[in-house]
C-alpha cells in the first residue's frame, strides 16, 4: 500500500471540513475508495468532527482555538517526541468544571478536543496549515453572517441592494472618509451595519492579522457615513457599471477578502490617487489568508475558497479591470466597462 504525501493527507483534511472544490472532491473520494490508508484516516477525521455537528460556529472561540494550535504548533516545531508527550498529557489531564463559576461554552470543549483529535488522526507535519484552515472557515461563516444581513435588506426594501447616491467620475478608494459625499465603495455597505443588519466585526477578516484588537463603540454608530477606517474593513465590494442590477439575482461575485491591488491605498485623502500596477499586484491573491488564496461570495450565497484570482464561467480576474496591465495607473475613479467585467474595491 502507497504511503500518502503530506498533500494527499492536507487533501483529506479540506474534504472532511467542506473545504474542498468540486474537483478537490472527486479526487478525495477517489483516494478514499482506492486507498486503505486514505479510507482509515477519512473515517478517523469524521468522526474527529461529528461531535462538532451539533456546536453553532459561532460558539467556537477564535481566542480557544487559536491559543490552542499555538500551543501544539510549538510543540511539534521542538520535536514529534514532545507533540506525542503534549497530547498524551491532555488526554491524561482530569477536567474538573465547577459549575458555579463556569463562564464558558460547551463549544468550547467541543472545538479544543475536536482539534486534539485532528491532529492526532491525521498526522499533519505542518500545524500552521491547521490553523490556516480554521482561520479560512472561520471566515467564511463571517461572509455567511454578511449575506444573511444582505437579504434581510432586501426582504425589507423591495429585493433591492442597499444603494447611496454617486455621480460618474466620482472616487471610490476613500474608506473611512467622513464627508457627505459618498467617495468610497464600501457606504452601501456600511448602511448594513448603521441599520443594525450586519455586526461592524463581521466586516474584518479573522486570517488578517491585526497589530491591536480592534474596538468600536456601537452607540456611535450613527455619527458615521462610513466605515470609520480601513482597519475595519478587510473585504472588497463589487463596484458596479450602469447596467449592473442592484439585487441578488443571477450568480454573479458580490464580496471576497481584500483585494491585493488596493492593500496600501493612501490616507491623505486631499491629493488626488496615483496608483501604478506592477506584475505583482497581477498575480497575487489576497493577503487575508497568506496569498493561499481568497473566499469569494456570490449573489446566491454561496461562498467557495479560490486559489486562482480567476473566478466564474467568464474565468474573470475579479481583482482588475479588464483593460489594467502592467504599467497601467489607477485614478480611483475607474468603472467596470459591462457587467461581466467583475472588479472588486477596494
Amino acid at each position: 500500500m502507497t504511503s500518502l504525501s503530506d498533500r494527499e493527507k492536507q487533501l483529506l483534511f479540506d474534504y472532511c471540513l467542506g473545504l474542498t472544490s468540486e474537483q478537490e472532491t472527486i479526487e478525495a473520494e477517489s483516494l478514499i475508495a482506492s486507498n486503505e490508508q486514505a479510507a482509515a484516516i477519512h473515517s478517523k477525521l469524521k468522526s474527529a468532527v461529528a461531535p462538532l455537528e451539533c456546536v453553532s460556529p459561532e460558539a467556537c472561540p477564535e481566542a480557544l482555538v487559536e491559543r490552542t494550535i499555538m500551543r501544539l504548533k510549538a510543540a511539534a516545531d521542538t520535536g514529534r517526541e514532545h507533540l506525542e508527550q503534549l497530547l498524551a498529557t491532555e488526554q491524561a489531564r482530569k477536567s474538573t468544571i465547577k459549575l458555579l463559576g463556569f463562564r464558558g461554552n460547551w463549544g468550547e470543549v467541543v472545538a479544543i478536543a475536536a482539534i486534539l483529535m485532528i491532529i492526532t488522526a491525521i498526522g499533519i507535519p505542518s500545524l500552521g496549515f491547521a490553523r490556516q484552515k480554521y482561520w479560512q472557515h472561520r471566515c467564511q461563516v463571517q461572509l455567511g453572517s454578511i449575506f444573511q444581513g444582505l437579504a434581510n435588506y432586501v426582504s425589507d426594501h423591495d429585493e433591492q441592494l442597499p444603494a447611496v447616491a454617486a455621480t460618474a467620475g466620482e472616487p471610490w478608494w476613500k474608506v473611512g472618509y467622513q464627508g457627505r459625499e459618498n467617495h468610497s465603495n464600501t457606504r452601501h455597505v456600511w448602511l448594513l451595519v448603521k441599520r443594525g443588519y450586519v455586526k461592524p466585526e463581521k466586516f474584518v477578516c479573522p486570517g488578517r492579522r491585526q497589530t491591536k484588537k480592534l474596538q468600536f463603540d456601537l452607540l456611535r454608530v450613527e455619527d458615521y457615513h462610513d466605515f470609520p477606517s480601513r482597519a475595519y474593513v478587510s473585504i472588497s465590494f463589487r463596484l458596479r457599471c450602469k447596467e449592473d442590477k442592484r439585487d441578488l439575482s443571477g450568480r454573479k461575485v458580490m464580496m471576497a477578502d481584500l483585494n491585493p491591488l488596493l492593500e496600501e491605498l493612501p490616507t491623505d485623502y486631499s491629493r488626488p490617487l496615483r496608483l501604478r500596477v506592477c506584475e505583482e499586484m497581477l498575480k497575487s491573491n489576497s493577503y487575508n489568508h497568506n496569498r493561499r488564496g481568497q473566499n469569494v461570495m456570490f449573489s446566491d450565497g454561496s461562498i467557495v475558497f479560490a486559489r486562482a484570482r480567476h473566478v466564474g464561467e467568464q474565468q474573470d480576474d475579479i481583482f482588475t479591470l479588464r483593460d489594467m496591465s502592467c504599467g497601467s495607473e489607477v485614478k480611483g475613479c475607474e468603472r467596470p466597462s459591462c457587467v461581466t467585467d467583475t472588479f472588486l474595491a477596494p
